[in-house]
Formats: C-alpha cells, sequence, structure tokens
C-alpha cells in the first residue's frame, strides 16, 4: 500500500518512513506543502499523512485544495494544534483523523489502519433514510438529490449508523467498529465528528441523528 508523506522535518519524515516501511508501506514524501499538494493530486495513494504547518502552502490549504478538486484519499493530519476550533476546522474542511504530536508509532499505525478497513457492512445497497441517501459503492452521500460532501470518516460513521438504522449504538461501540478497538476512549472524536455531519445534514425541522442519554447515537425519521 502506497502512502504519501507530507512533513517538513527531516528526523520526523526518517523516523516514520522507516516505521511504514517496516509496517508493509511503501512511503513517497515531501517536504513542503506544494510539493505535497502537487504528488497527491497527480498520483494514487491509499492515505496521506500530512503535517499542519507546513512551508509554501498549509495542512490546512492543502486538505480544502485536494477535496475541492474531489480527490477523497483518506487524510491524517498530524499537528501540534490541540484546540477544539483546529480540529473542527480540520474535519469540515475534509480532514478524516489527526493526532497531536508527539504520537506513538503504535497509534498513528493503528489508526492508519483503522482509516483503510473502512466497513463495508452492506455491499452494492443503496441506505436510505427519509429523503437522505447513501451509495456504499460510489461513495455518495445525497440529500434531496443534492450530493452532500463527506470526509472518509465521516462517511465511514453515517454509513454505519444507516445500517443499524432505528437502534442506538453507544459511543464505545462506534469507536470499535468505526475507528477501531484501540481508538483512545476518552478523544471527543465521536462527538466531533457527529457534530460535523449534523451541520451538513440537519436544519431547524429536519433531524436525522438522535442522542439519548447513556445510550448513544441512531440515525431515524423520528425520535
Amino acid at each position: 500500500m502506497s502512502l504519501l508523506l507530507v512533513e517538513d522535518d527531516p528526523n520526523i519524515v526518517l523516523s516514520l518512513s522507516l516505521a511504514l516501511t517496516n509496517a508493509g508501506f511503501t512511503v513517497d514524501s515531501a517536504s513542503d506543502g506544494r510539493e505535497g499538494f502537487d504528488l497527491a493530486r497527480n498520483n494514487k495513494y491509499e492515505a496521506i499523512l500530512l503535517d499542519c504547518n507546513l512551508p509554501r502552502l498549509s495542512g490546512f490549504e492543502i486538505v480544502k485544495k485536494l477535496r475541492a478538486e474531489k480527490c477523497f484519499t483518506p487524510i491524517i493530519v498530524l499537528t501540534v494544534l490541540n484546540e477544539l476550533n483546529d480540529k473542527l476546522e480540520l474535519f469540515n474542511l475534509g480532514a478524516d483523523d489527526y493526532l497531536i504530536k508527539p504520537f506513538a508509532i503504535s497509534e498513528l499505525l493503528a489508526r492508519l489502519r483503522a482509516l483503510l478497513r473502512r466497513p463495508r457492512n452492506v455491499q452494492g445497497e443503496i441506505l436510505k433514510v427519509g429523503n437522505l441517501e447513501l451509495n456504499p459503492d460510489k461513495f455518495l452521500v445525497t440529500k434531496n438529490g443534492l450530493r452532500i460532501p463527506m470526509s472518509s470518516r465521516e462517511f465511514s460513521l453515517l454509513e454505519f449508523l444507516m445500517v443499524n438504522k432505528g437502534n442506538f449504538l453507544s459511543r464505545q461501540t462506534i469507536l470499535e467498529k468505526v475507528w477501531d478497538e484501540n481508538a483512545d476512549p476518552f478523544s471527543n472524536t465521536v462527538e466531533v465528528h457527529i457534530m460535523n455531519i449534523r451541520k451538513k445534514l440537519e436544519t431547524n425541522s429536519e433531524h436525522y441523528i438522535f442522542t439519548a442519554s447513556n445510550r448513544g447515537y441512531k440515525v431515524d425519521t423520528e425520535r
């Protein structure tokens, strides 16, 4: 599996490239944002590991430009930023996951593998809830026939909820099935992704995702 690593710290590039190669990945690397963006748009990668603070083009700009060009390669952002607003902006732009530096290589590998095995619970079947449709094979979400852009992680989460339509799913179950069993149980990543999906789908009069205390989340046409 081929990966793109966009990182301007040569020591980090060396250590990550070695670890990823030993884990069975083929790694291309870029030391600035412009070079990384050009590689990402012109080559097919299984995933992109992207530093936030890069010369010439920031990680935020790269995510935004790639998604605008309909490049939906999964992106894990590697960042020192730990503010909720920064995380929300990354997800809103289309990033799939993030890791706060410094991080353990084992955690990066676990998150990367979880991202690459996006659950396919229903093959070839279009999932429907009210006027909302999700096509797993085409990686497509539509509402009233209009496409709703989703990151890979948002798509996986919505797909899992729609496959289990009408059933409340606990936060822990979602972490294990949509992320993996090694996901940090104290992370707020589920809540952040649910919030982002709601922003994209819901209005004051239209609701698809419902929350119940101590039970979790469900997708349905009514509470």
